[in-house]
């Protein structure tokens, strides 16, 4: 009960929001005016906003941007020992370093280091979090463009990726970061420049607490989709995440702008029905995945769990099993990554559920503006699929999808695969160090095969089993990054230019509805079809060959 009642909370608050804040994204994005601010920004830089670019010119900034966010980040890591507020932390070593910027660049987040002790707070501010902004609106662009594809016609220009940038910080997340910092402030999240403080104890021994800008760093790293902790514990921890309460807004913060942008795309398409359409597949695919992972930590076999009914093995006493569930549910179906609980002590079905989360390509409702070019990208498979039973040339919106179209839908659709199908190949065939594993058999494969796919899907949560603090895991989780990130950007965008310079196509009678249940039911039978194919055996090997083994 406990459960559903979180999860009721969570998912009215989202239905409450929904359209206010869809309506204002898609205003957002198609207003013609600049804020003041904003225009500041554009002379600092030297760009011009209105410039509409060609694909290949939004891709090339959207690289070069990244490129240099990374340099910037890494040197910063680096080099913290010699800048301010360093709190005497040592430079971050180099293969640690790269890990890092890669993935707060990439909105990943995966952590291969314990931030209280290891990043002073300049390291916090300047660094991790201001580049979970970027990273964030880098996302929301790049979908962007995929809404203009669809939506222009006769043009070989897909937005301005500069314009696209600023006014994600400065409009949607800098706001609502701001509001609920407060929000998390209030409830008890800390907010200071401490560092460790030695306090004395009831028993009379003494404790190191720790401190830090907090609250500041924690809305963003949920609402951006960057779910990296300040704390090693992440939203375990008590100063980020202090009780049930706080426990729901976070749940709510990692899923509002994902579950918001399907309105959006509804509005700029100018059909709201396609919209409806996207998060209803979202929003089934979701429940789906919150009702096995909930059952399995409620009905874990054992003499202990059943004695209890409940396994608590790797929860957080103050939010349970059911606090813990909606929120891994939450974490790995949006991408975000931040955990509140042991992902590597759910129940083994549990935590095959959060791995499959990952693996479907986080598309309920996914990261943000990765969520929805994900999902769109399984819309237009359905699309093909179902006019190849109806004898059509597949149409969407209006766009002709053709065998162009098609090779780079089944190119994005297959680049995440296959990084982390080779990428855990290597992992297990290289025989990497031994220590990194804390678990043999079917489980050890599962921490190693988590890793990447976390990686590579730009989640950054993982199976604590697993030691990730090497040299190969360092880097090899940093390629999973960079090309499961911006390879399949660049396809993305590249499809968006290709669907923009056709010439809309009328509908007829013969047209396939995009907006009805009976592709709804297609759309996920694509999104499950097209992970069982790709990952089952590996399935089979870890998460169902472990839980069979009990």
């Amino acid at each position: 009960m406990s459960a559903w009642l979180q999860a009721a909370a969570v998912l009215a608050v989202l239905a409450a929001v929904h359209v206010p804040l869809g309506n204002y994204l898609a205003r957002v994005f198609t207003s013609p005016r600049h804020l003041r601010a904003e225009s500041a920004l554009y002379r600092v830089m030297r760009v011009d906003p209105d410039a509409d670019q060609r694909w290949t010119t939004y891709a090339g900034c959207v690289l070069a941007f990244s490129a240099v966010s990374i340099l910037f980040l890494y040197a910063l890591l680096r080099l913290q020992a010699h800048l301010p507020l360093a709190l005497e932390r040592p430079a971050m070593p180099a293969a640690q370093a790269f890990n890092t910027a890669v993935s707060f660049v990439s909105n990943t987040s995966w952590q291969s280091y314990a931030g209280e002790s290891t990043l002073g707070h300049l390291a916090q501010m300047l660094g991790i979090a201001v580049h979970s902004f970027l990273s964030g609106a880098v996302g929301l662009a790049v979908a962007l463009t995929l809404v203009r594809g669809l939506v222009r016609t006769r043009t070989d220009r897909v937005g301005n990726f500069w314009s696209d940038l600023v006014r994600t910080t400065v409009r949607v997340l800098l706001p609502l970061c701001a509001v609920f910092a407060l929000v998390l402030l209030a409830g008890g999240v800390i907010q200071n420049l401490h560092d460790f403080r030695v306090v004395g104890t009831a028993a009379g021994g003494i404790q190191p607490i720790p401190g830090g800008p907090v609250a500041s760093q924690e809305a963003v790293k949920l609402m951006s989709g960057d779910g990296g902790g300040f704390f090693n514990a992440n939203s375990a921890h008590p100063f980020e995440n202090p009780n049930a309460v706080t426990n729901v807004v976070e749940i709510v913060l990692m899923l509002l702008i994902p579950s918001a942008v399907p309105r959006m795309y509804g509005r700029m398409a100018r059909d709201t029905r396609q919209g409806w359409l996207l998060l209803g597949v979202m929003a089934v695919l979701f429940t789906a995945a919150l009702g096995v992972l909930s059952v399995s930590e409620a009905a874990h076999p054992g003499t202990v769990p059943q004695a209890i009914g409940t396994s608590m093995e790797g929860k957080e006493a103050r939010f349970g099993p059911a606090g813990t569930a909606l929120f891994a549910n939450g974490s790995t179906a949006s991408a975000d990554g931040a955990v509140d609980g042991s992902h590597d002590s759910l129940t083994v079905y549990g935590g095959g559920m959060a791995l499959v989360n990952i693996l479907l390509g986080e598309v309920s409702p996914g990261g943000v503006g990765s969520g929805l070019y994900g999902i769109l990208s399984l819309a237009l498979v359905a699309v093909f699929l179902g006019g190849l039973m109806i004898g059509r040339t597949p149409e969407y919106l209006g766009k002709r999808i053709g065998a162009a179209q098609i090779r780079l839908v089944a190119l994005i659709t297959l680049a995440t695969p296959l990084t982390v199908l080779v990428g855990t190949g290597l992992a297990l065939g290289l025989k990497t160090p031994p220590t990194s594993f804390l678990n043999s058999g079917a489980h050890g494969l599962s921490e190693g095969f988590y890793a990447f796919a976390s990686a590579a899907n730009t989640n950054g949560s993982a199976f604590a089993g697993l030691n990730a603090n090497t040299d190969f895991y360092n880097i090899g989780l940093a390629l999973a990054m960079l090309v499961g990130r911006y390879l399949t950007i660049v396809l993305v965008i590249a499809l968006a230019g290709s669907l923009a310079g056709q010439r809309a196509v009328p509908t007829i009678r013969g047209t396939l509805a995009t907006h009805t249940p009976t592709f709804a039911v297609l759309v996920i039978g694509v999104a499950i079809l097209v992970g069982a194919l790709t990952y089952l055996p590996t399935l089979a090997l870890g998460p169902l060959a472990d839980g069979l083994a009990r």
